[in-house]
């Protein structure tokens, strides 16, 4: 008789505790399809043709390659106020950069990126927070850089080329989000600000790149004037 309780029991518990999982898948798949319902339609791939026009219409000129991360709060919060500039830690062609962006479960994204030929890409537009620099509020009110670099190490040296189309590009982000001038002041204060200001895990953009902040400050005023 109690080996029979004793069964009973056990399989309530065993009908209990598929309930739950069922329960849980249900809430899992709900929140997945809510979620990706809210995703654009052109997120998650390359853009050709018509959909690249629309988006280089309603973000920069200057790009070259779109590909749409999902990795991004849509819209942003706050109004574009900054610019804020980061290093590859590596050197990757924009599709490869795309493909990274692309991937949900990296959780990291950022609105352009210049390769070291000088291309440029889109990932996340404007209107929307691109996931980068480890700072919600920064991110909110940021347009984020991604520039490849053409050596590995070291003072992470980014190319001639990247360095002259990063100056283009931010020089156009001013222009259009009505930025009047760009200042860098070492902290978070400045309206150009990179990536370990926010965090202390990381050096980014490195030396080379943070020592030209002050060169891409001055060209960029220049063409503003």
């Amino acid at each position: 008789m109690n080996n029979v309780v004793i069964k009973k029991e056990e399989s309530f518990s065993i009908h209990i505790l598929l309930l739950i999982f069922a329960v849980s898948a249900a809430i899992v798949l709900v929140l997945w399809q809510f979620e990706n319902a809210k995703l654009p339609d052109n997120v998650g791939r390359e853009l050709r043709g018509e959909e690249f026009n629309e988006v280089a219409e309603r973000n920069s000129p200057l790009i070259e390659y779109a590909y749409l991360s999902p990795n991004a709060d849509f819209p942003r919060e706050g109004e574009i106020k900054k610019i804020t500039v980061h290093h590859m830690a590596g050197e990757m062609t924009l599709e490869e950069c795309g493909k990274m962006f692309g991937n949900h479960d990296r959780s990291a994204s950022s609105n352009y990126a210049i390769d070291s030929e000088g291309r440029i890409a889109i990932y996340v537009e404007e209107h929307n927070r691109a996931w980068t620099s480890s700072n919600r509020e920064n991110d909110s009110q940021a347009v984020t850089i991604e520039v490849s670099n053409d050596e590995l190490e070291g003072d992470w040296h980014i190319s001639d080329k990247a360095l002259a189309s990063l100056i283009e590009l931010c020089t156009d982000i001013c222009r259009r989000n009505d930025i009047q001038m760009l200042n860098f002041t070492g902290d978070i204060n400045g309206n150009l600000t990179i990536h370990s200001m926010f965090s202390d895990k990381t050096d980014c953009p490195g030396p080379y790149l943070k020592s030209k902040l002050p060169y891409i400050v001055d060209e960029v005023n220049k063409r503003l004037i």
